[in-house]
Formats: structure tokens, sequence, C-alpha cells
């Protein structure tokens, strides 16, 4: 039976024995490992199933260590001492193979040295440092470890409904281990650089944890998570499917960011499945259409019966709180049909931006004859939400497949949105919004450059 999960980052700096004095930044995180640990002890797990990202990587599959005793140490981030082994639950571990097969995912069995023991490359450290605190709080358990896979997210989450299930049917108290990390481009300096789309990315994520939003972080923005750069998304989405069918309340320990990269510690407090329920055979949250698109389509159709804008929402949906501007694009049959937006926001949030912009691009972009009401259901609709523009020293500053480009000169503005179909060198990207504002080709111009993040 399943009796606990948990979601644990996994830097080694948080180790004592490999922090040392610079342990002191992280410790909001240290604090609330011993927490979460405790937690996870006082469930009494006999085996826990970790998903680390920095295992067993396949791309099609996925693959866990197949030997008979899992072993590791924390050796090559200066803390040799740090060592582990544990039994290995290969008949959990075969359970869990058997029902992910059923649902169409392959899981493949790697090993790694001997049969006995996978010295050679055995645990790597996003299970080393969880396991850490939990054999720090008394948790001795036999241990099972999965890597990732380049799988899609629904097969993902498949797979995690077929550990749900393993563990169900198995007689063993289990526990599932989560383990990855956030965005890791919080801040300047950060290890895969700055983007503002890190600090968006984890707070969706910790919102979406926080109300068990499933579908939310299933449905998040390609675009989005391409730019957080992180690793903890595959293994969160395959712990999601594992608690599919149980009635369970998160508990956020602790979340922060010193050196760029988001730890979030948490648990998922499993409660009694409700009588008569089927174990993990629920279907795969689908494919939705994102929030704020939903919202642009409503305000248009709302505007073209009513001759009224749309009131805002009551409360905000979430991401909509804030203030930004927003562009909104409308299709049809491949074809611009529309499209107006704010440069720097105008509205009192985000909500309010999407549905005066959304009405705009409809029925007062001066290109286009007003958009019908019985087209709308043929319209495509992009909603773009910029970050705050930043100026630029010359071009070479600009990428148009990543950031969109504003030229002003002599009160003059002109803005092309990033990663535009058919224009691929900056050159192509400046002459257009040159020639969308009227300035000349010879005339002198400020640059800027903005990033988006696009809901379709």
């Amino acid at each position: 039976m399943l009796v606990f999960a948990g979601l644990s980052p996994h830097p080694p700096i948080i180790v004592p024995e490999v922090g040392g004095k610079e342990l002191a930044k992280v410790a909001q995180t240290v604090a609330g490992m011993r927490e979460w640990a405790k937690a996870a002890a006082s469930a009494n797990p006999e085996t826990l199933v970790f998903i680390s990202p920095h295992g067993s990587f396949l791309r099609g599959a996925m693959g866990y260590l197949g030997c008979k005793e899992l072993t590791g140490s924390l050796a090559s981030f200066g803390a040799p001492q740090v060592a582990f082994n544990a039994a290995n639950d290969l008949a959990l571990a075969s359970a869990i193979a058997a029902e992910a097969d059923k649902a169409g995912v392959e899981v493949i069995e790697v090993v790694r040295g001997s049969r006995d023991s996978c010295q050679a490359k055995g645990l790597d450290h996003g299970v080393m440092v969880p396991l850490y605190y939990l054999r720090e709080a008394g948790v001795e358990a036999s241990l099972v470890a999965f890597g990732i896979s380049l799988l899609p997210f629904e097969e993902l989450f498949k797979f995690g409904q077929a550990v749900g299930r393993a563990a169900a049917q198995s007689p063993r108290r289990v526990g599932m281990i989560a383990s990855g990390d956030l965005s890791h481009c919080l801040i300047p300096g950060a290890p895969a650089g700055y983007t503002p789309e890190g600090k968006v990315f984890d707070q969706i994520i910790r919102e979406a944890l926080e109300k068990m939003d499933t579908e939310r972080i299933l449905n998040l923005p390609e675009e989005l998570i391409e730019r957080a750069g992180e690793c903890g998304l595959r293994p969160i989405i395959m712990l999601l499917g594992a608690l599919q069918e149980y009635d369970v309340t998160s508990h956020i320990y602790s979340y922060e960011g010193p050196f760029g990269v988001g730890y979030l510690v948490a648990d998922f407090r499993i409660k009694e499945r409700p009588k008569g329920a089927k174990t993990g055979t629920g279907a795969v949250p689908g494919k939705q259409v994102s929030p704020f698109v939903r919202l642009a389509r409503a305000s248009i159709e709302h505007y073209l019966r009513t001759h009224k804008l749309l009131p805002v929402p009551d409360p905000l949906p979430a991401g909509m709180e804030g203030k930004a501007g927003v562009f909104v694009s409308l299709k049809k049959h491949g074809q611009l049909r529309g499209c107006i937006g704010t440069i720097e926001p105008v509205q009192e949030n985000i909500a309010a931006e999407i549905i005066h912009n959304a009405v705009s691009a409809a029925v007062q972009d001066p290109r286009f004859w007003p958009v019908e009401l019985k087209e709308v259901p043929e319209l495509k609709i992009s909603v773009d939400v910029l970050t705050p523009p930043e100026p630029v020293a010359s071009e070479k500053d600009l990428d148009p497949k990543r950031y969109g480009v504003i030229v002003r000169s002599k009160g003059r503005t002109g803005l092309l949105l990033p990663n535009l179909e058919g224009i691929n060198t900056v050159t192509e990207q400046v002459a257009i919004a040159r020639q969308k504002a009227g300035i000349r080709p010879d005339e002198p111009v400020e640059l800027e450059r903005f990033e988006v993040i696009r809901y379709e």
C-alpha cells in the first residue's frame, strides 16, 4: 500500500558534509527536509520508490536499476563518507513494470556493474540527497530506483498510475519520492542563466501542488517549461499519476532559491481511498484549453453578442493577478485575422488586459474587417504575456526566436513578437518592426527586447 509521497530537491550543498559553511544559505531547505523526513519516518515505509532525473535515462521507456543491492555515495561532491547501501525491492520493481506494460509504457531493467551490486554507477545524487535526510530520520527501507524518460507527459502520468497500482497491491508499505529541483534560471548568474520565466514557472508549480491541480501542471506551455530550465517536472508528473486515485492534501515545508535554483520541499498526505474506488484506472487528464485562451475567446463572443465588455472574472484565474503587457492573436485557416496588444500594462490586471485586447483584436484591427460571431468557432487564438521590455545596445543582443523587438524613433514605435513563422533573422525582425512604425531603414532607432509566455 502507498503510505507516503514526497517531493524533494537534491542539491548536494544541502548535505552538511558537502555544504559546510554554505549550509546557512539553504537553511530553510535543510529545516524543511528534516521535517519532511520525520513525516516520512512516521509513515513507516518498507520500500521507497525514487524517481530521479539523474538516474537511468531512456528516451522511449522508463528504466530502473536492476541489481540486488543498491549503493551510492557523494564522493564526487567531496564527501565520500556519505555512502549508503540498500536492498533493491526487485519484486515491486517487476510489479510496476507489469502494470506499466498494461498501460502501454515500456519499462527496462538497467544493470550497471554486476547483477549483485551496482557499485560502478549506482545511486545518483537525486536519490542520495533525500536519502541522507531519510536515513537521519531513521528510515531504513529497501529501494527501487527509477530514472526519467523523454516520453510525453501523458505517458509519464500513466507510468505514475502504474506505480500507484503496484503499490496498492503490494503487501509492503510503500513510499514514493519525486526528486527534482525547479527552475535553474531564477537570478542573474544562475546555473542555466537568468530568465524571468523561471520565477513564473516555480510559482505555478507551487500553486498547483498546493491545490493538487494536476491539469494545470500537465498543460503548462511548452515554451515556459523550456525557458524555466527545470529538472523536476517529469518526476512531479509521475508522482501525481500515482496519487490520482487517492484523496490527498499537500503540505509545502519550504521553498527558496538562493543560488538561482528553486528548491521545493513538499509531501502529500494520503487519506484512505474511498470504498469501491478503482486503483489507478482513471483517465489521464487531457490537454485542456489554456484559461488565458478560454478567457480571450469568451471575451470576443460576449462582445459580439452584447456589444459590452465581459466583466473581469472574480476571483481572478490563477496567473492573471499581476500586471503585464498582453497581445492577443487571431488566426483563421492558418491566416492572421487580427492581432492587438499592449507593450506595457494599461489595465488593473492580466485578466482585464486579455479582455480588452481580445476584443480589440477582433473588431479594431484596421487591417481586417471586424470578426463576425459565426467566425468565432473557427478562430485559433493565442495569448502572449510579455515580460517588461529592456533596452539593448545593438542588434547583436537580439534573437528573433527568443526575443520580441521594439523599435522607437521620434515618437514612433514598432513591435514584433518573437518566434513568428517566416521570421528567421534579426535583420528581418527589425526591418518589419520599422515598417510597422513607419520608420525608414536609414533612420536611427532605439532598440528594446522582451520575452513572452505564449498560451495557445
